[in-house]
């Protein structure tokens, strides 16, 4: 692997049985991202989108190929060992914020963490400076209940970024937003990608979220091609 190169992914597929039937989502996907490159997949619904984001974050595992993250591949990683390294390396913002419901938006955040049984100053510290980045340092005790769709989405965000993350997978992360709501998480992510350099990978059917990566792929028949402009 280059030095610059932080994943790699090698011939990866992934079927799934459904009654008799085995259906093929990804056939044989090989891909390089550089660090701090962002790349946005786009394609109709029901294509793998999701499926792909989920392989590389370890939530589900390939047929067959690799998945490495500066060398590491987490396909040969047992359950318990790729729950940490996901914690430690990897955020995910889904659609759905899935914040805990009796914890502020602070606690939200800090939680990746907890997880990591790293309670401090400098971690509480963190979390605030990542609330501030994206727009929330009035709200920190709120919890999700008193928070707007896109606040608890921005909350989502600051956590995924918590640990430092070396990759942010994001699936639809604008899906369950009004248009305007939605235009200020693209703005955010156009943001955070040039100024904290974070690698991004995205699955979205928004255009508009999609031309603020460095590349547009689109995921067709089990495969990726570069999308034409």
């Amino acid at each position: 692997m280059k030095a610059d190169q932080t994943l790699t992914i090698t011939d990866l597929h992934k079927s799934f049985v459904r009654g008799p039937e085995i259906i093929s989502v990804l056939t044989g996907i090989t891909m390089e991202v550089t660090s701090g490159e962002g790349i946005a997949i786009v394609g109709a619904s029901g294509t793998g989108k999701s499926t792909f984001l989920h392989l590389l974050g370890g939530l589900e595992h390939p047929d067959r190929g690799t998945i490495c993250y500066d060398g590491r591949d987490i396909c040969t990683m047992n359950g318990r060992a790729i729950a940490a390294f996901r914690n430690e390396h990897i955020g995910f913002v889904f659609q759905f914020h899935f914040l805990l419901p009796e914890f502020s938006a602070l606690e939200n955040v800090m939680m990746p963490a907890f997880v990591s049984s790293k309670k401090s100053t400098e971690t509480r510290q963190r979390a605030l400076h990542l609330l501030e980045i994206v727009g929330l340092k009035d709200r920190i005790t709120h919890k999700p209940g008193e928070l707007s769709g896109g606040e608890q989405q921005r909350v989502a965000i600051a956590r995924s970024l918590m640990m430092s993350p070396k990759v942010l997978l994001a699936d639809e992360p604008t899906g369950d937003l009004d248009p305007t709501t939605g235009q200020k998480i693209i703005d955010l992510f156009s943001e955070l990608k040039n100024t904290m350099g974070v690698t991004m990978i995205i699955a979205t059917h928004n255009m508009e979220l999609a031309k603020t990566m460095d590349r547009i792929m689109i995921l067709k028949g089990g495969h990726l091609e570069l999308f034409a402009q």
